[in-house]
């Protein structure tokens, strides 16, 4: 008996069908099983270790409320309304002796040590991007200069260098009456063994409109920016932008100013009695932790740029030489773009390593948290175990949110691979 291959593909279907049906037939049953479901085991694991951490800060703070209850000793948060009876010396907020609280003082520390940290963070950053690009110069004379720096600042300790720069610089320096001018004769920074004065501007009811105009100038810069690379996307060519970006900087603002009938005066620093009024200081403590600070970053910020810019193959930097850019536009455009994923993970550290490193500040008399609030306000109103939580969780508050913001720019400048 014949069959026509229709009928004959037909029937190995009916028959494949036939024992896919029976091979589901015959597949045994999954049974749940609670004590073996993956799912099952994930979340009670995770539920028994909150339960078990919970209950190990449970008995600690329990057991630490007894013991200072039976000592007799306060506890709680309510000495932070308690008026402070001392001067936190620099400061950046009013604040009065006697009449501002522990609070205010803790948020005077917070602010003091935000404000070094800033200036150090970005100050170390640029010098250690400068110092680490120059330590790969080819001139022997900038290479071995740029490697003296960072070996000395790096494998030197940080408290060290904090009290050779305050005791062995900035206090020897020339007393109020011979400071020294750093601004070319007009005497509005000066420097001396008291601080740096410099002159202080005091805007005008007006200045408000310049600061718009300056903020308009800076939109404009922006969009100027993005219309030059979609220009150069669609057409090839480089459109230069910096020196119109420089102009409306300068001129929009200007204008503006001039036409407000240029609303800002200076307040500056003059010689009264046996110190400077006037104008803005900074002690020599400040300073001094500063800069300790800033060549200690920038060294080892040196050596993470270098390693990041000698992770990229030689050939990209040949590459870009090739096509007719220059060394300083390769190093810009092309290699350290590729080298920022090495660079940033190694440099989240260092940035959270210079804040908590500030704490230091406490050694030379810096008015910081740790010096104002851990030390002075702990000394005076007692509260320990809270004061010392309060300025715990604040380093570890301002690390997380810089490890965070870091790791977000981390992931955007990560190179997708295909």
């Amino acid at each position: 008996m014949f069959f026509s291959i229709n009928e004959y593909q037909r029937e190995i279907i009916v028959v494949a069908n036939d024992s896919n049906t029976k091979s589901q037939r015959i597949k045994p049953k999954e049974k749940f099983n609670f004590f073996h479901d993956e799912r099952v085991r994930g979340i009670f694991y995770q539920l028994l270790t909150v339960v078990i951490i919970g209950c190990f800060f449970w008995y600690l703070i329990s057991n630490t409320a007894h013991n200072l209850e039976l000592r007799g000793m306060n506890s709680g948060f309510g000495f932070l309304n308690v008026a402070a009876g001392f001067d936190p010396g620099f400061k950046l907020i009013s604040y009065t002796p006697g009449i501002g609280t522990y609070g205010r003082i803790f948020l005077i520390g917070i602010l003091n040590t935000l404000y070094v940290s800033f200036l150090a963070i970005i100050a170390c950053t640029v010098l250690g991007f400068f110092i680490g690009i120059l330590r790969l110069s080819n001139n022997w004379l900038i290479s071995k200069v740029a490697l003296t720096f960072i070996e000395i600042f790096r494998n030197t300790p940080l408290l060290i260098q904090l009290i050779f720069w305050y005791v062995g610089v900035f206090s020897i320096l020339p007393q109020i009456k011979n400071s020294l001018d750093l601004s070319a004769g007009a005497e509005v920074v000066l420097l001396n063994n008291r601080g740096l004065y410099t002159a202080w501007p005091v805007p005008g009811e007006q200045f408000w409109i310049t600061g718009v105009a300056f903020m308009a100038a800076l939109i404009c810069v922006y969009l100027l920016k993005k219309w030059a690379n979609k220009h150069q996307d669609k057409t090839g060519k480089r459109v230069a932008v910096l020196l119109p970006s420089l102009a409306i900087l300068l001129i929009l603002p200007g204008l503006v100013f001039l036409l407000t009938g240029s609303p800002l005066s200076w307040d500056i620093p003059k010689i009264e009695g046996f110190n400077f009024v006037g104008g803005a200081s900074l002690p020599p403590a400040f300073i001094a932790l500063l800069v300790a600070l800033v060549v200690y970053g920038a060294a080892h910020m040196a050596e993470i740029v270098r390693a990041g810019i000698q992770s990229i193959n030689k050939g990209q930097n040949d590459a870009a030489l090739a096509i007719g850019l220059r060394q300083n536009k390769a190093l810009r455009l092309i290699i350290i773009p590729q080298a920022m994923p090495a660079i940033i993970p190694p440099m989240i550290s260092l940035w959270l390593s210079t804040v908590k490193n500030s704490s230091l500040a406490v050694a030379i008399g810096y008015s910081d948290i740790v010096s104002l609030f851990m030390q002075t306000s702990l000394n005076q109103a007692g509260y320990a175990i809270e004061i010392v939580a309060m300025t715990m969780g604040f380093y570890m508050f301002v690390s997380l949110i810089i490890s965070g913001l870091l790791n977000i720019y981390n992931k955007k400048v990560q190179l997708v691979e295909r």
